[in-house]
């Protein structure tokens, strides 16, 4: 990821309209703020919510609010609580996919 030149910004994310993005269960609800073409977002998954597709793209993700379970393709997992993160790049480790049993909020730059 390449942050391009960019003046100082202060981002009000009650005002950044969400989109919402289903699940295998549940829905993802995104509020996002694109820097060139790296995304800054804040995503609110639904109680129950399990991506429905294991992803390749490297993040920044740290988790606000609930607990999430980062699941990878070759069987590891991890829980995550508020305040904790991962990082990962582009390719860097096996396909990874969300899942939480009663709700999360996380901040997400990719």
């Amino acid at each position: 990821m390449k942050l391009p030149e960019h003046p100082f910004t202060v981002t009000d994310w009650s005002k950044v309209p969400a989109t919402q993005h289903p699940g295998e269960t549940g829905h993802a609800l995104w509020r996002t703020v694109m820097m060139g073409e790296a995304r800054i977002r804040i995503v609110e998954y639904s109680p129950g919510y399990l991506a429905d597709h294991w992803c390749d793209r490297g993040h920044v993700l740290m988790v606000l609010e609930g607990e999430l379970v980062s699941e990878l393709k070759d069987g590891r997992e991890f829980v995550m609580t508020p305040g904790s993160s991962y990082h990962v790049s582009d390719f860097g480790d096996a396909p990874h996919r969300s899942r939480t049993a009663a709700g999360a909020k996380l901040f997400i730059v990719d």
